[in-house]
């Protein structure tokens, strides 16, 4: 796990109502041997059991420049979306019903280079639903409180400036 994972790990996890997998591996066929093109290491599976149906959110890191790798595991993911939610279910125990969703962690000057490629365009092969963005800037530690999700308030980061 690299850096900036650890940042977005810690992120997930102050929201008490979420459960993270960290390092998850999908693999669209059961069995010991993973094979080639078919399985992904997922940087994390979160389950967040904030609303009555649990959602599961497959998330994915990246601050490179051109973000290659995670437009193609996103098309990768919608070519075998099916199999990828079959598999958490097989593997992870996720309930059927349980919405499942991409969720992506950029740096925010790369969202024209996504909006250019289309990532989270909906109604491809499989029914991948719209992929959900987050900008890394964004949730730096000093953006949340650690022990609950919730952003500080205006008047909280004045007072710790001043301690």
């Amino acid at each position: 796990m690299d850096y900036y994972q650890g940042v977005v790990v810690d992120y997930l996890r102050a929201t008490r109502t979420r459960f993270v997998n960290t390092e998850c591996m999908i693999q669209l066929d059961s069995g010991d041997v993973p094979k080639k093109g078919r399985h992904w290491i997922c940087d994390a599976v979160v389950v967040d059991f904030a609303t009555p149906l649990p959602q599961v959110f497959l998330c994915e890191i990246s601050y490179s420049q051109t973000l290659a790798a995670l437009i193609k595991r996103l098309n990768d993911w919608r070519t075998h979306w099916t199999g990828i939610c079959a598999a958490l279910t097989r593997d992870c125990g996720v309930a059927k019903e349980w919405p499942v969703q991409p969720w992506i962690f950029v740096p925010e000057e790369r969202i024209k280079l996504l909006e250019q490629k289309k990532v989270w365009v909906e109604g491809f092969t499989g029914g991948m639903p719209a992929v959900k963005v987050a900008y890394l800037q964004r949730i730096a530690p000093w953006t949340y409180r650690e022990w609950n999700g919730k952003p500080f308030a205006a008047a909280e980061k004045a007072e710790q400036r001043t301690e």
